[in-house]
Formats: C-alpha cells, structure tokens, sequence
C-alpha cells in the first residue's frame, strides 16, 4: 500500500513583521501504489513543505493529506522520511541507528535487530553494521539513512534532496541504487530535487511546481523504459522539455 490523495493543500506563514507570506497555492494530487514521483521547480515554490506537511511534520492552512485512506495530520508511522542532512546518531553504531525506530515501537531486541540487519542487507552495508557515521562516506551514511526509514515499514517513503550533498558520481550510483532498493522495497516514494536530470532518471512522473505561491504547474509522464540512458536523445528531449517548463515558470513570476 501506499496511496495518497493530496487535497487542495494551502500554506501560509506570518512573518515576523507580520506579514502573511503564501507558500502554497492549493496542491492537488493523486498518486498510485509503488508510484515514484519527483517535485521540481524553482527555489522557494514549497516543494519542501508540502513534503513537510505530507510526512505530518508541518500543518496545512487548509486541505487534507490521505494515506492509505487515512488523514495525516501529525508524524505516522505509515510514512517515512530521508533528508539531505543524514540525521544519523553519531554516538550509535549503523546496527543501531537502524533499529532506533523498531525500539521506539516497543519491538524486542531480537526483533528489530533482525529488522535493522534485513535492511542494512537492502542497501547493500552488511559488513559496516558496527561501524559509525564518522567512519562511513557521505553515499554510505545516506544508505544508512535509507534503511533507518525503511525499518519501520513505511508505506510512503518522501525524500528531499537526499542526494543534494554528493559529488556527482557518487549522485549517479545512489540514483541506481535508490531504483534498485525501490524495486524490491515496492515503496511508494516521492521525491523533491533541483536536478531535472536526477528526477527524469528516477521517476515515473515529475510534477513541477510553479514559483511561490506553489501550484501544480505540470505534471509530466516519463515513459521511458528502465534502465534509463542519460545520453539517449529521449532522454535529453525529455530534459529539455522539463527545463523549458520550469524557466518558463520563472520568466512570468518575473514579468
């Protein structure tokens, strides 16, 4: 499971002048079951806070978020979430930054060891379950980050530029390797990004968001088959097209 019904989300904050500022413009969406969605658009469009408010870390002004049917309205165990900072704890090891949130269930030490090492296994660190954040690269720790989300069997995993800090290599093998935990995970993800080439090779759609206030601008099927070649011509047209949309965007905000 994994589906998720966006209603007419608005956000809107009162700066510390007192000023209203209007973040987000009234989102609409659906999306399927074991979909994988990107959000991209200009700096400042909400595409982080309306992932905020899809993970209950944040409150709409108005609308509603379902998952699964079910009304987010506060942190849930039924969703999960990756952020740009790794957010390990530093003091406990892989084994256990992994387990932290079974423990926090109430689950025995056997059994959320057993679900920390099942995941620890999906990303790919089985032989670095003792070791500590300090000793593993950036791509390793957001592989640890991963499967501390994945422990607690989300049935939506969000992710905001969890890959944002890497170098450009190491970007393009977390990207495969994001795929590959996604396809034996069957997790539905949605995915907030600045590189269009990064959401044109992970996604099944990409929705782009207009500048603030935030609106559904577009929403872009990707067809192109998987695995996915960055310098096949569909793929640049695809770019291409996605770009074009996002600087079109970014002229009438300015006109």
């Amino acid at each position: 499971m994994g589906n998720v019904e966006i209603s007419e989300i608005t956000r809107q904050f009162t700066r510390d002048d007192g000023l209203s500022v209007q973040a987000i413009g009234g989102v609409s969406l659906s999306i399927a079951d074991d979909e994988f969605v990107s959000f991209v658009g200009p700096s400042g469009c909400g595409k982080t806070t309306l992932l905020r408010i899809i993970a209950g870390l944040d409150q709409a002004t108005s609308g509603s978020v379902l998952v699964d049917g079910n009304q987010i309205s506060g942190p849930s165990p039924r969703v999960g979430m990756v952020f740009q900072e790794y957010s390990l704890f530093p003091w406990r090891n892989i084994l256990d930054n992994v387990a932290f949130g079974p423990e926090m269930r109430g689950l025995s030490k056997v059994k959320r060891y057993e679900l920390a090492r099942k995941y620890i296994s999906l990303v790919g660190l089985n032989q670095f379950e003792k070791s500590y954040p300090y000793e593993l690269s950036g791509g390793m720790r957001q592989r640890v980050a991963i499967a501390r989300a994945l422990a607690n069997d989300p049935d939506l995993l969000l992710m905001d530029e969890p890959f944002g800090a890497l170098d450009a290599q190491t970007r393009n093998k977390m990207q495969s390797e994001l795929l590959d935990i996604w396809g034996r995970s069957k997790k539905t993800i949605l995915f907030v990004t600045h590189s269009v080439d990064e959401a044109v090779f992970l996604s099944d759609r990409i929705v782009v968001m207009s500048p603030r206030p935030g609106k559904i601008r577009s929403v872009v099927k990707v067809t192109i088959p998987r695995p996915r070649d960055r310098t096949a011509p569909e793929f640049g047209n695809l770019r291409r097209d996605v770009l074009g949309l996002i600087e079109e965007q970014s002229r009438q905000a300015n006109d």
